[in-house]
């Protein structure tokens, strides 16, 4: 019965260090999506956090299993999870951009995407004063962008309701 209990549990983290980690995994790429989600771009605010949180989740998992692992034999990498979440996210934001004309539409969101799984892979390292930091740098990036990056939208948005990247 207390192997159940143990399960139920992070190992070598404090219940505040997982929290910390994916509250901040939440909350940064929200900000980036919500973003998105008020200027009406192919992206809403959910994939953003849905994607964060599962890297960051991965990365907590594959630290708590390495640290956890009583089996010396046994090799786990947690930069193979990384690998893999920032490549198959890269899939998801490839999903986010077309072509109109003479144009390509959704690269910023498909790059914001792809940032926020790299947001939620560095919480989950628990670096989460970096995560910080590189939300900030996009979301003020994309803020700041708007007036330039509009002006390439051949319809302004108003055939589709969307405006381009």
């Amino acid at each position: 019965m207390t192997e159940l209990f143990a399960s139920l549990r992070p190992d070598t983290m404090t219940w505040l260090d997982v929290a910390l980690r994916v509250g901040m995994a939440a909350l940064l790429p929200f900000l980036i999506g919500l973003e998105r989600f008020l200027r009406r771009k192919p992206i809403d605010f959910r994939p953003f956090v849905i994607i964060s949180l599962a890297a960051c989740g991965l990365l907590i998992g594959s630290i708590e299993l390495l640290q956890s692992q009583s089996d010396k034999q046994a090799q786990i990498d947690p930069t193979r999870v990384i690998e893999g979440v920032i490549t198959g996210i890269g899939f998801i934001g490839a999903g986010a951009m077309f072509r109109r004309g003479d144009f390509v539409q959704g690269a910023g969101s498909a790059a914001a995407i792809w940032c926020a799984g790299a947001i939620g892979v560095i919480c989950g390292m628990g670096e989460v004063w970096l995560a910080a930091i590189v939300a900030g740098g996009v979301l003020l990036l994309l803020i700041a962008s708007a007036p330039f990056t509009e002006r390439w939208d051949p319809d302004g948005g108003e055939a589709t309701g969307e405006q381009s990247d």
